[in-house]
């Protein structure tokens, strides 16, 4: 059985990906390595929490003496790595941890992977050769589309966001370990992602949650900007994949080709709240207001599938009309609990 290190497993994305990976294989052991930031919740894994292929470990990936003892002491064949700052808001106010995290934190992580499972560049040790390293971006790298056109694998790099800009630091240093050394890596980047197990802070949970609760629902500026949205189950079987199929040192865009506006968002969801759980009178629309835009708001982020599509054969099961209709009714349930 080889051993898995899977990093931010207790957050969004990680959690679901965990839980899909232990309910679907018997053959894998993972090690979740998660620092338990205010953006992670061990209840995102009850499910699995006593499942006997599963280990958690607190810790961060800052701390490369945490690192290395991990690889060395359960002998990891296998890395995922998830563990990130994401939310773009707080990388404006505070940028220093993100570039703590997703630069130097990446940077820990692929260097010991290199020095567990090679012996020069180039040059796996026996019994590693089949060892890899994925590591999950973001489509935010690429910068921001204009009404038309898709981000593709060859689209120059152009951060706007603190966020962003760490995490194609990242997505650099992955590159350059695959290069340099011989590292069999894979990188993917996904669209923004949403359903199960996601933040507080993000736009579809803040939208759902507010509502429910009476309050003014935010809306950055005039609504307008455009995200391709993603369910993130349909992700986690993308990375999966990836992983198990990709060729080494290639990226893999994943989207869910569901491209919608925040207003579109927003009344989406009210709509649907007014049908299943309706107000006393009027409508959920109703409490929707406009705020102060984002710094540096990117207009919009749109993924072109094709490679994973064609050469893997990843597709997205979830439209968006089923996807959100399936989110809904996770988060209602969770905040009338």
């Amino acid at each position: 059985m080889r051993t898995l290190l899977i990093t931010g497993g207790a957050g969004f994305i990680g959690s679901n990906l965990v839980t899909h990976i232990l309910e679907t294989r018997d053959d894998v052991k993972i090690i979740n390595l998660d620092a338990l930031t205010y953006a992670s919740d061990l209840n995102n894994l009850k499910t699995i929490a006593d499942h006997p292929n599963y280990l958690f470990v607190e810790g961060d990936i800052r701390n490369r003496e945490l690192v290395d003892g991990l690889f060395e002491e359960h002998d990891i064949q296998g890395v995922m790595h998830l563990a990130a700052e994401s939310h773009v808001d707080n990388s404006i106010s505070n940028p220093s941890i993100f570039i703590e995290t997703n630069v130097n934190g990446t940077f820990n992580l692929v260097d010991a992977a290199y020095k567990h499972w090679m012996d020069k560049p180039f040059a796996y040790k026996a019994g590693y050769e089949n060892c890899r390293f994925l590591h999950v971006s973001t489509d935010e790298v690429y910068g921001t589309l204009g009404e038309t056109g898709l981000f593709t694998e060859e689209t120059p790099y152009a951060p706007n966001s603190p966020y962003s800009a760490s995490k194609a630091s990242s997505d650099h240093i992955i590159r350059s370990y695959h290069h340099t050394y011989g590292l069999n890596t894979v990188i993917t980047n996904c669209s923004n992602n949403y359903g199960p197990n996601q933040h507080n802070e993000k736009l579809i949970p803040t939208v759902i949650r507010k509502a429910l609760h009476g309050e003014h629902i935010p809306i950055y500026g005039d609504g307008s900007n455009i995200r391709d949205w993603l369910y993130v189950l349909d992700h986690c079987k993308g990375i999966e994949l990836a992983y198990m199929e990709g060729k080494a040192g290639h990226c893999y865009n994943i989207g869910g080709r569901n491209e919608r506006n925040n207003n579109q968002i927003a009344h989406t969801i009210c709509t649907l709240l007014d049908a299943h759980k309706p107000k006393d009178s009027g409508s959920y629309k109703d409490q929707i207001r406009f705020v102060e835009d984002r710094a540096g708001h990117d207009f919009r982020y749109a993924i072109d599938a094709t490679k994973i599509e064609g050469d893997l054969g990843w597709n997205a099961k979830e439209n968006f009309e089923s996807g959100i209709l399936k989110t809904i009714e996770w988060y209602a349930a969770k905040y009338s609990g």
